[in-house]
C-alpha cells in the first residue's frame, strides 16, 4: 500500500481516512487515479476532465470511501459483493465493515498487479464476485467455486480466529489473507491454460486427484514429512489447488509489503533493478522480512512473516508472479 497524503494540505493519510484529521478536509478514493482525493460536503469530486464523481451508497453501512460515477451507486468494490448479512443479522452487520475493507485492500493489490477483474455482469457463470457471510446462526465454510469467493465474517473477530489459527496450527491467518488465497483459486482458474498449465502440474501437482480424498488425508495425517523443503505452508500441502492458492497470497503479501516498505522509506532497493520475482524476494523480501520479524520481537509479539522459502517454492512464486503483466516483464 503507497504513501497517501493530503491535497489540501499535505498532511499524511491511510487509506481508510474518511476525513484529514489536519485540515478536515472530506476524503474519497478514486480508483481510476490510485489516490485519495477531496470531496465536498455532497461527496462529490470533480477530476482533472471534468468528471463528476460521488462516494459510494455504502459509506455509512461498511465505511466505504470509493467513489463511483453515479450519486447514490456502489462503488466498484462494493459492488463485486453478491451477498451480505441481513440488516436483521446484529453479529454479522457489525463484522461486515471489517470485510469490506480487506476486500478493498484486495482490489487495490489486484489492480497494481495489473490482474484482471471479471464480474459477474461480465461473465454470468465463472466472474468475480464475493459472498460475506454470517455464521451467527448458520455454518459458512470460507472457500471458492466457480469465481465465487465465500468468506465467514467470524474471521474478522480476533478471538475467533486466533482459536482456529491455533487449533488448525497455522502460523498466519488473518482476514485479508482469507481473501488473498480464496481469490488465488479464482486466478488458477481464470489464467492457467495451455502450456501454463503443464508447467503448474510440474511445480504443484496434478490437480486432477480427488480434492475430497486429499482433505480427508490432510486432517487425517497431516503434511508430510519434510514438506518445508517443498512448500510455503502446511496447508500447502494438501492438494494442489491449495498449493497454488497459498503461494498466490504470498505472493500478494510480499509484493504489498514490498511497495508498503518502499513508500514509507523502509528500503531504499530499486524494484526495477531486479530481473525476476524470484531475484526480488532473495534480494529485498528475505532481508526484509527478517528484519520485520526482529522489529515484532523487540515488542514481544510473534514474527510478521513466519515462513521459510525454500528453493522450490521460490520456483511456485515465480510462476504464478509471472502471471501477472506487473512481474511478467521484470
Amino acid at each position: 500500500m503507497r504513501a497517501f497524503e493530503c491535497r489540501q494540505c499535505g498532511n499524511p493519510l491511510y487509506f481508510e481516512n474518511s476525513t484529514c484529521v489536519s485540515c478536515g478536509t472530506k476524503l474519497g478514493f478514486s480508483r481510476e487515479e490510485k489516490a485519495i482525493v477531496p470531496v465536498d460536503d455532497r461527496g462529490r469530486y470533480v477530476d482533472a476532465e471534468g468528471l463528476v464523481w460521488w462516494l459510494c451508497a455504502n459509506r455509512e453501512l461498511s465505511a466505504c470511501t470509493w467513489l463511483t460515477r453515479f450519486e447514490g451507486s456502489l462503488c466498484f468494490n462494493c459492488g463485486l459483493t453478491r451477498t451480505r448479512p441481513a440488516d436483521s443479522d446484529a453479529e454479522g452487520m457489525r463484522a461486515f465493515p471489517a470485510a469490506e475493507s480487506a476486500k478493498r485492500r484486495l482490489i487495490v493489490e489486484l489492480d497494481a498487479l495489473e490482474l484482471p477483474i471479471v464480474t459477474r455482469a461480465e461473465d454470468p457463470n465463472a466472474g468475480l464476485a464475493f459472498d460475506l457471510l454470517s455464521s451467527a446462526n448458520v455454518p459458512v465454510t470460507t472457500g471458492h467455486q466457480n469465481g465465487i469467493v465465500t468468506i465467514d465474517l467470524a474471521e474478522g473477530d480476533s478471538v475467533h480466529r486466533e482459536r482456529l489459527r491455533r487449533d488448525l496450527d497455522e502460523p498466519y491467518r488473518t482476514l485479508l489473507g482469507h481473501f488473498r488465497h480464496e481469490t488465488g483459486h479464482y486466478y488458477e482458474e481464470q489464467l492457467v491454460h495451455g502450456d501454463l498449465r503443464q508447467r503448474a502440474r510440474e511445480l504443484f501437482g496434478d490437480e486432477r486427484q480427488d480434492y475430497g480424498e486429499a482433505l480427508d488425508r490432510h486432517y487425517a495425517q497431516g503434511p508430510p514429512k519434510g514438506w518445508r523443503d517443498r512448500y510455503i505452508s502446511a496447508y500447502a500441502t494438501m492438494h494442489p489447488f491449495e498449493d497454488f492458492a497459498e503461494t498466490f497470497a504470498h505472493v500478494l503479501h510480499i509484493a504489498d509489503t514490498i511497495e508498503t516498505a518502499q513508500s514509507f522509506g523502509l528500503t531504499g532497493v530499486d524494484t526495477g533493478a531486479f530481473r525476476s520475482f524470484r531475484d526480488l524476494v532473495t534480494g529485498v523480501w528475505i532481508p526484509l522480512s527478517v528484519a520485520l520479524n526482529q522489529i515484532n520481537r523487540s515488542m514481544g509479539k510473534d514474527p510478521l512473516y513466519p515462513f521459510v522459502i525454500a528453493g522450490p517454492v521460490l520456483d511456485k512464486l515465480e510462476f504464478v508472479a509471472s502471471l501477472s503483466p506487473r512481474y511478467r516483464s521484470l
